[in-house]
């Protein structure tokens, strides 16, 4: 909005000229999305305490991970409303609204938290303990895949080809199978980050560190004369993602104030379906897909330690892992959870860092 407000003014007032840097809103867009949170956090946190909106965290599928999360019993959930809201806001108020690469980005992030918003409605207001079923969270993120895919597929300027992350010369062009593609890559996202969402900030800190990776990557993927430097596809328009990357940072970095631990609110299902859907779109926009796999590679991780798992007592009737999703293996291995938290921090951070490292390792 005030790009589109203000920059146009700039032949009047010189100063306007700085709102043409994406550079300048997207930092702008950071410290909005962050103050919203910061400021709209205890009013919701207030709100969902007395409408007793609160994580029923007793589920009885472990008797040890029941007693060793006892305090968190009705902590209030459904905190995702404020980092969607922030997001939207922060995006809405310093991006350019009418670049198609927004627009995807803002429409699936929505999507998302509007399912996950139904499941948490279920869960925490109807006391259904499941939400939604399996099948109807599949159904709605597979539609915004089959959704977003087509709309790439269907541009003639959109490529079909899947770089390999460190190897130049070496891609993949999957046709029409693309859009099978971008839907797994909506749901595993998407999927990945709602298993990880299991202790105080553990998520959120991890999104953050893919958020900062993908900022430097959408802006120099929009950039023609860096991409041309760094020998990546130039995809015009699509360094304004900067901005909502940007607003993905401070979103989180506000939720994260009130989400350390010891948690005063969880970001619930609506909080974390949006985040990892979020961050699958701008991976598929600016046509770093198989990326994902090493800046969400935390996400990853606990995606498979749950299917593993799953697989070898199907299997075998043994488990590899003492229990799944990874974080609680880690917890049920003596580790405090603090350590599991600042330890998975670090390695997103490393990890992140790998993946802006792949820019030049090519």
């Amino acid at each position: 909005m005030f790009y589109l407000l203000f920059y146009p003014l700039n032949t009047v007032i010189s100063a306007f000229n700085i709102f043409r840097y994406i550079t300048f809103r997207a930092s702008m867009a950071a410290l909005t999305a962050f103050l919203i949170s910061l400021i709209f956090g205890p009013p919701l946190i207030r709100l969902l305490r007395r409408l007793q909106i609160g994580e029923k965290v007793i589920k009885e599928d472990s008797k040890r991970l029941d007693a060793l999360h006892n305090g968190k019993v009705g902590t209030p959930t459904m905190g995702g409303i404020l980092i969607v809201l922030a997001i939207t806001v922060s995006v809405l108020l310093w991006a350019d609204i009418f670049n198609r690469f927004i627009l995807l980005a803002l429409f699936s992030t929505v999507w998302l938290a509007l399912t996950g918003l139904m499941d948490d409605y279920l869960k925490q207001v109807k006391k259904k303990s499941k939400g939604l079923t399996v099948s109807a969270k599949l159904i709605s993120q597979v539609a915004l895949g089959l959704i977003l895919g087509l709309v790439l597929y269907l541009r003639p300027e959109n490529t079909t080809r899947i770089d390999v992350p460190f190897l130049k010369d070496i891609s993949f062009n999957l046709g029409i199978l693309y859009i099978l593609f971008v839907m797994l890559v909506i749901v595993s996202t998407s999927n990945a980050t709602n298993l990880t969402d299991g202790l105080d900030g553990l998520a959120i800190g991890c999104v953050i560190m893919a958020a900062i990776a993908f900022s430097l990557l959408s802006y120099v993927s929009g950039n023609i004369k860096l991409s041309s430097y760094l020998l990546i596809p130039y995809i015009a328009g699509s360094g304004e993602l900067t901005v909502f990357c940007a607003s993905i940072l401070g979103a989180g970095l506000g939720f994260l104030w009130f989400n350390c631990h010891p948690a005063s609110v969880f970001m619930g299902d609506v909080g974390s379906l949006a985040l990892g859907g979020a961050l699958g779109t701008v991976a598929v926009l600016i046509k770093k897909e198989l990326l994902l796999v090493v800046v969400g590679g935390i996400f990853v991780i606990e995606a498979l330690s749950v299917i593993l798992q799953v697989l070898s007592f199907k299997l075998t009737k043994k488990r590899i892992f003492k229990i799944a999703p990874l974080h609680h293996h880690f917890e049920f291995s003596d580790w405090k959870e603090n350590q599991v938290i600042v330890r998975f921090w670090i390695v997103a951070s490393l990890l992140a860092l790998l993946t802006l490292v792949t820019l030049k390792i090519r």
